[in-house]
């Protein structure tokens, strides 16, 4: 990966990781300060928004780490493994909230369900996104198996040789 991916990639990460941060401190100051008046579930969409944000940053945190072993060349390795289920269970997280602020909203949408059922099918791209990095992992735990296999092969080549 180059060194100009890489910043890039590094700098949209903490953009995105300011922006939640930024969200988080909205949401709990609206949360001690602005009552609700009763025409929305505030606090709920609130705490949901704050915990919402808390899944987008492990995600942010585990992609770095593996930006990060992607520049020193150890991402081939079974450590690279707990960064890429934390983002597989941070996006999980991330559509089960998302499915929560569709059960509260869905009160409010008794004369118009599609917005419901739209709202449910971003919930289940949501998901799929998940099984997308599932599929990922295991196409790294294969890369890890012939390195591992290719270095194995090499020891043994320099025993010969």
């Amino acid at each position: 990966m180059g060194k100009l991916t890489v910043r890039a990639l590094c700098a949209v990460l903490v953009v995105v990781l300011a922006g939640t941060v930024f969200v988080q401190v909205g949401m709990v100051w609206a949360l001690a300060t602005d009552p609700e008046d009763g025409s929305l579930p505030l606090t709920p969409l609130r705490v949901i928004t704050i915990l919402g944000m808390v899944s987008v940053q492990v995600a942010l945190v585990c992609v770095w780490r593996l930006v990060t072993m992607v520049r020193r060349g150890t991402v081939f390795s079974h450590a690279a493994f707990r960064y890429v289920d934390g983002v597989i269970g941070a996006i999980v997280a991330a559509a089960l909230v998302w499915f929560a602020v569709t059960a509260l909203n869905a009160p409010g949408q008794r004369d118009d369900p599609g917005v419901t059922i739209i709202m449910g099918g971003v919930g289940v791209a949501i998901l799929g996104v998940a099984l997308i990095v599932l599929v990922l992992r295991m196409l790294l735990a294969q890369a890890v198996a012939r390195d591992v296999e290719a270095a194995q092969m090499q020891a043994e080549l320099d025993e010969v040789i």
